[in-house]
């Protein structure tokens, strides 16, 4: 007997052979199983689910294990011995951090959690030597902190480490006594025989460019990661990932991906969420993340499409369910469109580095709800914000964020467009932030909150601000350091404002 121990506590390659014949058998008692014991042509990236008579609840021990029917090897454990994650922030990391001396380099790779170790870093990072559950995503092999099972109501669901089934493969799973709990006490584990499945014989054709994500295992993937990672990277061709409607409670994280549509089935239908924010999953302790372009990855969002060229978003709703530090969706790259699409967050709801269109959107935040470099477009977007709306850091090399006929709802007396403050002894004179024929709801009077502008560069304006009523804003009282367009003396400041093409360098609707 062999075994070949991962650092944090999963098998990674080979350990010892048990044979198990699995012909189904009945599955535990009060419990049904997703996939079902027995069931055939399942997904690689499934999730597995138990549903219970009653409420589960997670336990601090024992482990879940994954073989290989063929071979009797595990090729994937869950240790829940292990803690998930932080849940109070590192501050000596936030103090000792500096941003990577040198640009990250965004290339392709094969890194998976089968050859890879969990935690091994690239770029400038180094090593990250807490004890936590790790996994990696979308090829990041600096990787992800997670949470190994996830239960809401009587539903339990286990996440494995990404990508470790296979097509064409036949598994058993195992679950320890101790893992889940209920009251009755019924439930004690499922044995070697009591659950078990086999996968697809292989993936989807060559030629397909529409893959369909449908958690219940009747599309291509059962997951939106499954069917991004099928995407081959800086692909030259259009592709299409449609979700069918269903809760999707899953960490996104993918780069290099271009000219790819995805497409929800409906916007309040299809729920894209995850608990992550900074805490859970911070900066590396030497790298800071976010702040200027060859910055190191940033991992607290939600969502984060990262380095990634014409994308196009539609009729979802993505989402964190945690405060703090906490994207929904975290954006990097350039010409990608968001359509109807509805973004919860807390702190930084939205970060968008890089030129982005987004029409008929909703954004709830908790402050700094929209966070990032720009250049973007917002039309026709609801925007619903505790504290500050925004906080731009474009430079001068592109424009920052403009809002034609978008509505403002303010939830505090903090609720001001947007601040430009000095941010740990860095300003940002060229900040810019221009609304046009925008609706102001529960707005501060002084508009604006604080603006550091030792060279008179920021461009803080409005044109025809209204109130819900449709009446004028009150203006009379807006911070100095702001302005109003003029409809005669800055025809062309507005017009050109009001045109995506002048503020994204690209026409976003050329290609719809």
């Amino acid at each position: 007997m062999k075994k070949i121990r991962h650092w944090k506590g999963f098998y990674l390659a080979t350990l010892f052979v048990l044979t198990i014949s699995c012909r189904p058998s009945g599955s535990p008692a009060g419990v049904a199983l997703f996939p079902a014991n027995g069931a055939k042509d399942v997904n690689p990236d499934t999730h597995l689910v138990l549903t219970f008579n009653e409420a589960p609840s997670i336990g601090q021990v024992g482990m879940i294990r994954v073989r290989d029917l063929s071979t009797g090897k595990v090729v994937d454990s869950l240790d829940l011995r292990i803690p998930a994650g932080p849940k109070e922030p590192d501050m000596l990391r936030k103090q000792q951090a500096v941003y990577t001396p040198v640009p990250y380099k965004y290339e392709t790779t094969d890194v998976t959690n089968v050859n890879t170790i969990p935690g091994t870093p690239s770029g400038e990072a180094v090593r990250d030597t807490s004890n936590y559950q790790l996994t990696i995503i979308g090829r990041f092999s600096d990787a992800f902190r997670f949470h190994p099972v996830r239960v809401h109501s009587n539903t339990a669901t286990v996440y494995l480490h990404n990508n470790v089934l296979e097509y064409g493969k036949s598994y058993s799973v195992t679950i320890d006594r101790g893992v889940l709990t209920t009251v009755s006490g019924v439930f004690t584990g499922t044995g070697p025989k009591q659950w078990c499945f086999s996968t697809k014989d292989k993936a989807p054709a060559a030629d397909v460019r529409r893959l369909v994500v449908s958690s219940d295992n009747s599309g291509d993937f059962n997951t939106v990661q499954g069917a991004m990672d099928f995407i081959p990277d800086f692909s030259e061709e259009k592709w299409e990932v449609f979700i069918r409607n269903g809760d999707y409670e899953e960490l996104v994280y993918f780069r290099n991906k271009c000219r790819v549509s995805i497409i929800g089935e409906s916007r309040e239908g299809v729920v894209i969420h995850y608990p992550n924010n900074e805490t859970f999953n911070p900066h590396p302790v030497n790298i800071k993340t976010n702040e200027v372009p060859g910055t190191f990855p940033s991992r607290r969002a939600a969502f984060a499409a990262d380095n990634c060229y014409d994308l196009y978003f539609e009729n979802l709703t993505i989402r964190t369910d945690l405060k703090g530090q906490a994207e929904g969706l975290l954006i990097m790259g350039a010409r990608n469109c968001l359509k109807n699409v509805h973004i919860v967050g807390s702190g930084d709801a939205l970060q968008a580095n890089g030129s982005v269109y987004l029409v008929d959107c909703i954004i709830d935040g908790d402050g700094d709800s929209i966070l990032g470099r720009g250049p973007g477009f917002y039309r026709n977007c609801t925007l619903t914000s505790g504290g500050p709306f925004m906080w731009i850091r474009n430079t001068d090399a592109n424009h920052g964020n403009v809002f034609v006929n978008c509505t403002f709802k303010g939830r505090d007396a903090e609720s001001v467009l947007a601040r430009s403050p000095v941010n740990q002894g860095k300003s940002y004179p060229y900040a810019e932030a221009v609304l046009i024929d925008c609706t102001l709801d529960n707005i501060p009077l002084s508009g604006w909150g604080d603006i550091y502008d030792e060279q008179g560069t920021t461009f803080f304006r409005e044109y025809n601000s209204r109130t819900p009523d449709g009446r004028p804003v009150d203006v009379s009282k807006r911070n100095p350091l702001s302005g109003q367009l003029d409809p005669v003396k800055d025809v062309k400041i507005i017009t050109d404002y009001s045109d995506p093409v002048f503020v994204l360098g690209w026409d976003p609707e050329a290609d719809r």
